[in-house]
């Protein structure tokens, strides 16, 4: 699947690929990740996207994005959009969707393989573009959910399905290992966090 002469780049929609892990009882070690990939060709970058409240003055995200920007990650983020539904329900929504493709497609001149992690069945297109590049495109998620959190064409279309599962021994660590202050943190945000931070 991979060729140790290939250049890669790694494109992780981080709520995607949160929500897949804690599904699967497991939080990612980034730096794990970083290592695990890199052994597997010549990483050129890895991008981190994630969506970010700007009206809380300490968000639990934080200290993760920092991390992340520090070792080794290229990370983009924006600020959440907030809106009222139909019913006047406050929702917010923060995809990221176009910032992975623009810049996977301004890097696919340089690099052989891309891999996304995401279910997202948006991304099916962006596959198919990088594909006609003559890029290869293996994405990773998990069907071993219900419902699988990664949709059918999205699946068919990469070069190379990575069930997210089979890499928990290699970049996964058990919930129990967080920090107490992160134990702490609400349920809602995203709170993975690498083991030296």
């Amino acid at each position: 699947m991979f060729d140790p002469r290939e250049k890669i780049a790694l494109f992780i929609d981080g709520a995607n690929l949160y929500s897949a892990a804690r599904s699967l009882g497991f939080d990612i070690d980034y730096k794990r990740l970083l290592t695990v990939f890199g052994q597997k060709g010549y990483l050129l970058r890895a991008y981190y996207y994630t969506a970010l409240a700007e009206d809380q003055e300490f968000s639990t995200l934080r200290p993760l994005i920092d991390w992340l920007d520090y070792n080794g990650y290229s990370v983009v983020t924006k600020p959440l959009k907030e809106f009222y539904d139909q019913s006047g329900r406050r929702k917010v929504k923060g995809n990221m969707d176009i910032e992975l493709v623009i810049d996977a497609m301004e890097i696919a001149e340089q690099v052989d393989h891309v891999v996304i992690f995401s279910g997202d069945g948006d991304f099916r297109r962006l596959v198919e573009a990088l594909q006609r590049k003559g890029r290869k495109v293996s994405v990773v998620s998990t069907l071993q959910t219900q419902p699988p959190m990664i949709a059918d064409d999205l699946r068919r279309q990469a070069d190379h399905f990575i069930e997210l599962a089979d890499l928990q021994s290699a970049i996964g660590r058990d919930p129990s290992e967080r920090p107490v202050r992160e134990r702490a943190a609400p349920a809602t945000a995203e709170r993975t966090m690498p083991n030296d931070v």
